[in-house]
């Protein structure tokens, strides 16, 4: 009777792991595609920094919520604790369309 009950535990087990793999994959399902690429990157005149610490974070595109695309404007940031180097953002290409890819700091 024991011998039957760690083989249901074991199929319940063997049952839900790839419900559990699923659970702490990587989302790509939270990418929003757009059809349309986006324009050519602005150029932008950069201010002077405003202290020795900063970090200027390039302008980029976003896909506005009423369709089409808008220019978010470059702009000078402190790095968020010890990291340094930030990591541009960017538009990225696959079969279903483009999606943007967020800058980071690393």
């Amino acid at each position: 009777m024991l011998h039957s009950w760690k083989v249901a535990l074991l199929g319940i087990a063997l049952a839900t792991a790839p419900l559990a793999a699923c659970a702490s994959a990587p989302a790509r399902y939270d990418r929003v595609y757009v059809r349309e690429g986006p324009p050519p990157v602005r150029r932008e005149v950069v201010v002077e920094r405003p202290g020795r610490d900063y970090v200027y974070i390039r302008g980029h595109w976003i896909y506005g919520r009423n369709g089409g695309y808008a220019w978010v404007p470059g702009r000078w940031m402190r790095p968020e604790g010890r990291r340094h180097s930030w990591v541009d953002g960017r538009w990225a290409h696959d079969r279903n369309g483009w999606y943007y890819i967020e800058g980071r700091w690393r």
